[in-house]
């Protein structure tokens, strides 16, 4: 019995022994693992960090702040106020149409508190932009407009602007999803819209939105009442081809028509006699006196299918299709009329610049 307990003893104490050599091995793992996790976690949040500091740093002082309305306010006078950005040393400034509105008093204020009158060079409400010019400006910071077709979902995106009158605020997000559209103020749809969920109030509106380059890749425009991180911007590839059509033109170039409409169905057996795929097209209710529609003898209740080899399926491709490539060119235009196929030829003219 002795020699079988001191055996049985003898025997059992080794593997008591590894047992815990094991666990403290694991332990000791498990510490160097956790410890490895929280430093990657501190060189995570530090590059996220750095990178909207860094972009703070560098686009910030190109933010401005927009007033409008008369310098000197009293109960019956209302301004405005909202976010831009300087693009160029001598004071050009992108922004939103909807913060310039109809006001012919404009001031700048930059980060540093110098406040400097602007006016306004040419505004589009089709995508919602302006673009102004600083009186006696020179030699200021600015950014540069980037690609936005570059933009990948997910990328960090810093938005910076004056929220509810806060100067100078920086908000940093994702982008969420890329060509979206809404509808512009003058019932447009602006196309290849960004959306982020970097938090955007009233007073932002006009502000970049920043690529971690520091790269301009979008100005700031609309929120969704009720929405939680569901923010829009314009693109900048659009902001670039409005603000070469103002430079250039006085304003953005766009075909006319003359007509009014909306987006319906095409019966199916319209369709059918007419060998035709649409399933929508752009109903027109309303035809202008003396407008190329009118000499081209469109009628209320034409639905337009095609322009000059163009699908339209609605009210929207019509719009769109009628850019400044088409001004003053005579286009083929195929319509349902009474359920039957018309071709019928018409000769856009340009549109008149929205008034200011």
């Amino acid at each position: 019995m002795l020699d079988f307990t001191s055996d049985a003893a003898g025997d059992t104490t080794l593997p008591r022994t590894a047992d815990a050599a094991q666990v403290d091995a694991q332990v000791d793992a498990q510490v160097d693992t956790q410890a490895a996790a929280q430093v990657d976690d501190r060189a995570l949040l530090d590059a996220y960090s750095n990178a909207v500091i860094d972009v703070t740093d560098r686009v910030g002082p190109a933010v401005v702040r927009v007033e409008t309305g008369p310098k000197v306010r009293n109960a019956r006078d209302r301004g405005g106020l909202g976010s831009g950005i300087v693009i160029s040393p001598d004071g050009f400034v992108l922004t939103n149409s909807h913060v310039v509105g109809p006001s012919k008093e404009i001031r700048l204020r930059d980060t540093e508190g110098f406040v400097t009158d602007a006016h306004v060079l040419g505004v589009d409400p089709d995508t919602d932009l302006a673009l102004l010019r600083a009186d006696g400006a020179r030699d200021l910071p600015y950014a540069s407009l980037g690609n936005s077709k570059t933009l990948r979902r997910g990328q960090l995106v810093v938005a910076i602007g004056n929220p509810l009158g806060f100067e100078s605020t920086v908000t940093a997000g994702v982008v969420s999803a890329l060509g979206r559209s809404i509808r512009s103020v003058s019932g447009r749809t602006i196309e290849d819209v960004i959306q982020t969920d970097a938090a955007l109030n009233p007073g932002n509106s006009g502000g970049p939105l920043v690529s971690s380059k520091g790269e301009v890749i979008g100005i700031n425009t609309a929120i969704i009442n009720g929405a939680q991180g569901i923010c829009f911007a314009v693109a900048s590839n659009t902001a670039q081809f409005v603000l070469s059509e103002i430079i250039r033109h006085g304003y953005v170039r766009r075909a006319y028509i003359g007509v009014a409409g909306q987006t319906a169905p095409v019966p199916r057996r319209h369709a059918v006699l007419a060998g035709v795929e649409n399933k929508m097209g752009a109903l027109l209710m309303q035809i202008e006196p003396d407008s190329p529609a009118a000499r081209a003898a469109l009628l209320p209740g034409d639905v337009v299918i095609r322009l000059d080899g163009i699908e339209i399926n609605g009210v929207d491709d019509l719009i769109r299709a009628l850019d400044h490539s088409r001004i003053n060119r005579t286009l083929s235009m195929d319509v349902l009329r009474l359920g039957r196929l018309r071709a019928i030829e018409i000769h856009p003219i340009g549109r008149k610049p929205a008034k200011q």
